[in-house]
């Protein structure tokens, strides 16, 4: 048997997200128990229930501290063409969601219709959309269009991504082509994007 660390509350959350965010990548959510969490942890279940009432509360607070990382690694750089920085943006998003298929998976299909986890994915997609719109450049009589069609691409991109991981039917290039293309494409009738 070995021997539980003593940590703060804070360590002791950190950890547990980070040895939970592992198993979730892994494997399947329905897969993810409690009790390994907590085995894999060193600790008993009571006290990883002290820290996360349920499974999906845990999931829950992993889904949002990696929506928070992939948000920071895929900030806009205003020194760059529109085009690199969205490039930059969805590779970042593509890679994780490759590293993570089984998270992503589940809170997209499995977790689809849960509120708390719709709502880390929705701030997401908005921050990501209110990104692209600041580093555009379009006037104000163009702005609520392409608002418009970043919200229906980026809900275009997730459900793409998702389709890829769960049937690897195409490549991860041809995947980042069409996402692309379907942006330019649409926004090609508002106004030239500076491509």
């Amino acid at each position: 048997m070995t021997t539980r660390r003593r940590l703060d509350p804070a360590e002791r959350r950190a950890e547990l997200l980070d040895v939970g965010a592992k198993l979730f990548a892994a494997q399947p959510y329905e897969d993810v128990l409690m009790e390994d969490i907590a085995g894999a942890a060193g600790i008993s279940r009571a006290l990883l229930y002290r820290y996360f009432p349920n499974k999906r509360d845990l999931f829950a607070a992993i889904y949002q501290q990696a929506a928070d990382r992939l948000l920071a690694a895929s900030e806009f750089d205003p020194d760059l063409p529109l085009t690199a920085q969205v490039t930059a943006a969805l590779d970042a998003h593509i890679e994780y969601f490759a590293a993570n298929r089984h998270s992503v998976l589940a809170a997209n299909r499995v977790l689809a219709g849960d509120l708390v986890i719709q709502a880390i994915i929705d701030d997401e997609l908005a921050t990501l959309r209110q990104r692209v719109l600041d580093v555009a450049g379009f006037d104000d009589s163009a702005r609520e269009v392409v608002s418009a069609v970043l919200t229906s691409w980026l809900v275009f991109v997730r459900t793409l991504c998702v389709d890829w991981l769960a049937n690897q039917a195409y490549s991860r290039e041809e995947l980042r082509d069409v996402c692309l293309g379907a942006l330019w494409g649409a926004l090609q009738p508002i106004s030239r994007t500076g491509q």
